[in-house]
């Protein structure tokens, strides 16, 4: 104590008589390592009292190390100086309710046996509680932090409450350990917020929170129930390698940039729906506006985000869900990406969502997908047991009968849901109901002839007719076709427009490829007695022999082209219809030109007369046919013509007398038509057979 050889606990009493009355209100003083008595405090605080306030005024303040065996009354103080308690020992009751620090407050390593009251204290500066300890409960509700608040490394033992609480510069509570329930509730941080590394044994309340900026917790450690609900993260929020053992609630938690919880783990479940963490982890009706990053992400017990909107990337790259019954439903304006994650149970998945990735994500249990306004990549996923991927023509509706309102970030555009990529997957268990493949790869799919598709699966087609080189029109016949066909014929040198050139991931694959890829979903659609189905990728496989330049020989092709050219495969009763009737026509002109004889052949008969008279033996003899002198095309030979013709289609003799080359004619259309109309038939029979 300055002017003073002992401490004021020691001096004798006119010496403290003499101090005291020396002190006025806003006088320094220095108690440093001073053990404080209730009534030496209350003597100290008396000599400091403003007349006008009633309350007691410091100037600058050192009680460092000092000791306060009773309670320590400091309530509605003013500290005008810097106010120093550190390294300090409350065995009592610490009050320093409405009190204000106008300078730096330091209570570094102060130790507080009792209650710890600083509700509605205004720290004008820095408030320093670094490794400070609460043995008792602490509040500070309602106090007004004005500079940077140093908590790190504090220990809470007790309750500590903070609700109401305003941060005007950065809160620092990395490393605390809050042993008793945290209470945060409505509390403001208008700067940084770390809590990084922090421990939390009891219930961590951060319900309506405002984080203004940066919201840190790395590596924090929630043992009982965290709740964020309703809380506002105006900044980055970061969750990364958190550890949530109970409960977790987000309800209507708003994230305003991005949220990152990389890493965290959630031992038990963790419902991102309108729950908690640990035990429930609950974001339901959260809103992200940023990039919401779960990589790495584990939810050992439920995970659901029921009503949550995600206004940018949801990213669950190699989390890993252990039992996760229900995952949203969510609405995402962007990406949802799954790839690369692990679904240890059954569990089912609603999305509304611009995108979905599924690269090399695993499902070891049976899964339903039920989505809206996506395309889905589900290259190299890999499930053992049934999964469903279906489009859900409806809004979502949540439990209580709500509907998930996605109208702002959707609008009414058309909710269909379009699969981009099943390449390297093994079909067997995938049943596809009422989306579209119209851009599906399928080049590398196992088990596809193994599929199952339901509802309008809807495939894309040929152009519509165009033009070829030269401006000649081309139509192209109307059938299913896969996108990778698209991409190859887009690709040839003498491509016609109307063909989609695929994009950079596209890859190229061609005809040798893409004709096991027909043939497994030919045997697919007969499988599911869909025959008007099958025959269109009959075609395709066709089409792609006949293209097959390294696997098919010239002969084979060359036959091929034309069983397409005479009745694309069978399948197209239109051509090989219009080649009967050339064929026909062909025939009658050529019966009239060369077939039929000019006159009807005479009959000639002779015999031999025996000398004894007696009974006399004829043989009769026709002529043969000649040709016409005179004119050939007339209705007559006409009639005769198409009488032949007609005959020769169903593979009958007309009877009719011929030249010898009406002969050769009649045998040639007699061989051919009957070819011609059996193409034709089973062209109509492959259209209409179930």
């Amino acid at each position: 104590m300055a002017g003073h050889t002992a401490c004021l606990a020691h001096l004798d009493r006119a010496g403290r008589g003499a101090y005291l009355a020396g002190l006025a209100p806003g006088s320094d003083v220095d108690h440093r390592g001073t053990p404080f008595t209730e009534p030496l405090l209350d003597a100290l605080l008396t000599a400091l009292r403003d007349p006008d306030t009633g309350q007691a005024r410091f100037g600058e303040a050192l009680f460092d190390s000092a000791t306060f065996e009773g309670d320590a009354l400091f309530g509605a103080a003013t500290f005008e100086g810097d106010a120093w308690f550190r390294s300090a020992v409350f065995r009592g009751i610490a009050l320093f309710d409405s009190a204000v620090f106008e300078g730096g407050a330091g209570f570094g390593a102060a130790v507080f046996g009792s209650v710890a009251l600083f509700e509605s204290v205004v720290f004008e500066g820095e408030a320093r509680f670094g490794s400070v300890v609460f043995e008792g409960d602490a509040w500070f509700q309602s106090a007004a932090f004005r500079g940077e608040a140093w908590f790190r490394s504090g220990d809470f033992q007790g309750d500590s409450g903070f609700e109401a609480a305003v941060f005007e510069g950065d809160a620092l509570f990395e490393s605390a350990s809050f042993k008793g329930v945290a209470r945060f509730r409505s509390a403001a941080f208008a700067g940084r917020a770390r809590f990084g590394l922090a421990t939390f044994e009891g219930v961590a309340g951060f319900g309506a929170v405002t984080f203004g900026r940066e919201a840190g917790f790395r590596l924090a450690v929630f043992k009982g129930v965290a709740r964020f609900a309703s809380a506002v993260f105006e900044d980055v929020a970061l969750f990364g390698s958190a550890a949530f053992r109970r409960d977790g609630a987000f309800e209507s938690a708003s994230f305003k940039g991005d949220a990152d919880f990389a890493s965290a783990v959630f031992t038990s479940r963790a419902l991102f729906a309108s729950a908690a963490f640990g035990s429930e982890a609950g974001f339901g009706a959260a809103a992200f506006r940023g990039d919401a990053v779960f990589e790495g992400t584990v939810f050992q017990g439920g995970s659901g985000f029921g009503a949550a909107v995600f206004g940018s990337d949801a990213l669950f790259t190699r989390a890993a869900f252990e039992r996760a019954p229900q995952l949203g439903p969510l609405v995402c304006a962007g990406r949802v990406v799954l790839s690369g994650a692990v679904f240890g149970g059954p569990v089912s998945l609603a999305f509304a969502a611009r995108r979905l990735e599924c690269r090399r994500t695993r499902w070891s249990s049976t899964a339903e997908l039920r989505l809206r306004h996506t395309a889905v990549d589900f290259a190299h996923a890999v499930f053992e047991y049934p999964l469903t991927l279906a489009a859900e023509l409806d809004p979502f509706v949540l439990p209580d009968g709500q509907q998930v309102r996605e109208d702002a970030t959707f609008g009414t555009s058309d909710a269909a849901v379009r699969v981009t990529s099943l390449r390297g997957v093994d079909a067997a268990h995938l049943v596809l109901a009422d989306v579209g493949l119209a851009e599906c790869l399928f080049t590398g799919t196992v088990h596809l002839d193994q599929i199952r598709l339901e509802g309008a699966c809807a495939f894309g087609t040929v152009p519509s007719r165009t033009r070829g080189r030269g401006g000649l029109p081309i139509r192209f016949t109307r059938r299913r076709t896969l996108a990778e066909e698209h991409h190859w014929r887009a690709g040839r040198p003498s491509a016609a427009p109307g063909w989609s050139a695929g994009g950079a991931g596209a890859g190229r694959v061609g005809p040798a490829q893409l004709a096991p890829v027909y043939r497994a979903l030919r045997k697919s659609f007969e499988d599911g007695k869909n025959e008007p189905g099958a025959a269109d990728f009959y075609y395709g496989e066709m089409e792609m022999r006949r293209h097959d330049r390294a696997g098919g020989t010239r002969a084979e092709r060359g036959l091929l082209h034309g069983y397409w050219l005479l009745s694309g495969y069978g399948l197209r009763a239109s051509r090989a219809l219009g080649w009967l009737a050339a064929a026909m026509l062909v025939t009658v002109v050529l019966l009239m030109g060369f077939g039929l004889p000019g006159d009807t052949p005479g009959y000639e008969a002779t015999g031999t007369v025996p000398a004894g008279g007696g009974r006399v033996t004829f043989t009769i003899g026709k002529d043969d046919p000649r040709g016409p002198t005179g004119a050939r095309f007339t209705g007559e030979r006409f009639e005769k013509a198409v009488n032949v013709t007609l005959n020769s289609v169903v593979f009958r003799s007309s009877g009719q007398d011929l030249t010898t080359a009406g002969t050769y004619i009649e045998m040639t259309s007699r061989l051919a038509e009957p070819v011609l109309l059996a193409l034709a038939v089973l062209a109509v029979r492959n259209r209409v057979r179930r």
